[in-house]
C-alpha cells in the first residue's frame, strides 16, 4: 500500500510539474493597418525622410494670447501639492512661459540630433536616430531602442544618449558604445495617431521591431520605463530572437503572487525573499504603496474610460496642459514634494525642459490621442489581455528607483522576468529615471550589459 501511495504521488508531482512548468510562449506577430480609411493595395511604402522639427511666429503668438487670457483661481491657504498644482506657483511658471523661455531657442536644440519619419501599418512613425561619433576600428555600435512613456516624450533621453553613444567623453570607458533609436509612440508628438480603435501597447511593439528592421537591425537590446516598458516587454514576448537584451527601469508585475507576499511580507518577508531595502520601499504597505497609489492614479481612471472629455479641455488651454503635465513631474518624481509649495519641481528639472516636454504635447496636439493609449490598453480591465499573464524570455535587467511610483522586488520581476540577471537598487531617483538620473541610469545599462556578456 505505501509503495502505490509513494508511486501515486511521485505521478502526481510529475503531472503538477508537467503541467505547471514554464512554457516560452511568444506572442502572434500578426499585423495590423492604423490610418485612415481602408488599407490601400499595394506594398506600404518603406522609405525614411529626414525630419525637423519646425516652429512660426503665429504659433508662439498663439500659445502667448491663450495664455494671456488665463483665470487664475487662488489655492487654498497651506495646501502646497496636496491638491494638485499649486496655482501661485503656477503663476511662476506661466510668467516664465511667456516672457522667458524661448521656443525657438529650444526647436534649435531637439533639432541637434537626426530627426526622421517612416510609414508602418498606415502611420507616420517619428523616431530620432543618434549614432557614435566615433568609435575605434573594427567595433560596431549596439543598437539600443529606448522607449518613453506618459507624460513624457523622446526629449526624456536627451541627456542620457551622449553618455551612450559618446562615453569616453563623458568619464565613461567604451567598453559599451550604442547607436541610440528614439522613437515617439503613435499619437505623441510627431508620431500620427491611429484613425482606428484598439491601437494598444503589442501593436506599438510590433511596429516598433518593423522599425527596427527598416533600419538594417536583425538584432538589438530595448529600454523603456512607462508606457516604455510594456511596449518594450510585449516586443521582447513578440519577437524573443531580435531582442538581445531587454533593461527596464519600471515594470508592471503585479498578480496574485505579487499580492498575496505583500499582504503577507511584514512579517514574513525574508522567508518570501524580500531584501531590508525591499522592506523599507513597501511597508508600511498601506502608505508606500495603497494611499500612494490612490493619490497619484486618479488621472489614470478618467484616461481609462472618457480620455476625450478632460482631454479636449487639455488641448485648448495651455495653462490647463501644463499644470496637468507638470504636476505629474513634481510627486512622480519623489512623493513628498506633495509638501511644497513649487512641488519641488526645480530641484530637479529646469524650466526650459519641463515647458518644452510640455511644447510638445501642445504644438501637435497630441494630448487627447495619447491619453486614448490608457483606454486601449487598460480600458477593459486588468489580466485581460493574454500578454500580461505571460512570462518574458529574454535576458533581462531592472534599474529600481526610490522615488518609482511603486517599488518593483527582485522577487516580483522574476516571477514575470524568469530570465532576469542584473538588478540594481538605484541610490537615488524616481519615474522619470532618463530625464532626472541620465547618468544613474546610463551606468546600469551598461552594467547589464557586462553581466549580459560574461554569460
Amino acid at each position: 500500500m505505501w509503495l502505490e501511495i509513494l508511486l501515486t504521488s511521485v505521478l502526481g508531482f510529475a503531472i503538477y510539474w508537467f503541467i505547471s512548468r514554464d512554457k516560452e510562449e511568444t506572442l502572434p506577430l500578426e499585423d495590423g493597418w492604423w490610418g485612415p480609411g481602408t488599407r490601400p493595395a499595394g506594398r506600404e511604402d518603406e522609405s525614411i525622410h529626414p525630419f525637423k522639427v519646425e516652429t512660426s511666429d503665429e504659433e508662439i503668438h498663439d500659445l502667448h494670447q491663450r495664455i494671456d487670457k488665463f483665470r487664475f483661481t487662488p489655492p487654498l491657504e497651506d495646501s502646497c501639492f496636496h491638491y494638485g498644482f499649486n496655482s501661485n506657483y503656477l503663476k511662476k511658471v506661466i510668467s516664465y512661459w511667456r516672457n522667458e523661455f524661448d521656443w525657438k531657442k529650444q526647436v534649435e536644440i531637439l533639432n541637434r540630433y537626426p530627426h526622421f519619419k517612416t510609414k508602418i501599418e498606415g502611420l507616420d512613425i517619428h523616431f530620432i536616430h543618434v549614432k557614435p561619433p566615433q568609435l575605434s576600428p573594427g567595433r560596431t555600435p549596439k543598437p539600443l531602442l529606448m522607449v518613453h512613456g506618459w507624460p513624457g516624450s523622446f526629449y526624456e533621453f536627451y541627456k542620457i544618449i551622449p553618455l551612450l553613444t559618446d562615453p569616453k567623453n563623458h568619464g565613461l570607458s567604451d567598453e559599451h558604445v550604442f547607436e541610440v533609436i528614439c522613437p515617439s509612440i503613435p499619437g505623441y508628438g510627431f508620431s500620427e495617431a491611429s484613425s482606428k480603435k484598439g491601437f494598444n501597447s503589442v501593436a506599438t511593439a510590433r511596429i516598433f521591431y518593423k522599425l527596427m528592421l527598416r533600419l538594417g537591425f536583425q538584432e538589438f537590446y530595448i529600454q523603456g520605463g512607462d508606457w516604455g516598458a510594456l511596449i518594450c516587454t510585449n516586443m521582447a514576448q513578440l519577437v524573443p530572437s531580435h531582442v538581445k537584451g531587454l533593461h527596464l527601469n519600471m515594470a508592471l508585475v503585479l498578480s496574485n503572487f505579487s499580492t498575496l507576499t505583500l499582504l503577507l511580507g511584514r512579517r514574513f518577508g525574508r522567508f518570501l525573499g524580500y531584501t531590508e531595502r525591499d522592506m523599507e520601499l513597501l511597508y508600511p504597505v498601506k502608505e508606500k504603496v495603497f494611499y500612494s497609489l490612490m493619490r497619484e492614479s486618479g488621472y489614470m481612471h478618467i484616461q481609462c474610460t472618457k480620455p476625450d472629455t478632460v482631454g479636449s479641455a487639455l488641448n485648448d488651454s495651455p495653462v490647463g496642459l501644463a499644470a496637468y503635465i507638470l504636476e505629474k513631474f513634481s510627486t512622480w518624481t519623489n512623493t513628498e514634494f506633495r509638501y511644497l509649495e513649487d512641488g519641488g519641481l526645480e530641484r530637479k528639472f529646469s524650466l526650459d525642459d519641463l515647458l518644452t516636454n510640455v511644447m510638445l504635447y501642445w504644438t501637435t496636439a497630441t494630448i487627447v490621442s495619447s491619453q486614448r493609449f490608457y483606454k486601449e490598453n487598460l480600458g477593459q480591465g486588468w489580466m485581460t489581455q493574454k500578454h500580461e499573464r505571460m512570462k518574458v524570455y529574454v535576458p533581462t535587467g531592472f534599474s529600481a528607483f526610490p522615488s518609482e511610483l511603486m517599488h518593483t522586488p527582485e522577487k516580483w520581476m522574476r516571477f514575470k522576468y524568469p530570465k532576469l540577471i542584473s538588478y540594481s537598487y538605484m541610490a537615488r531617483g524616481g519615474h522619470f529615471a532618463a530625464f532626472e538620473e541620465p547618468e544613474l541610469l546610463a551606468q546600469d545599462i551598461r552594467k547589464f550589459l557586462s553581466v549580459l556578456e560574461q554569460q
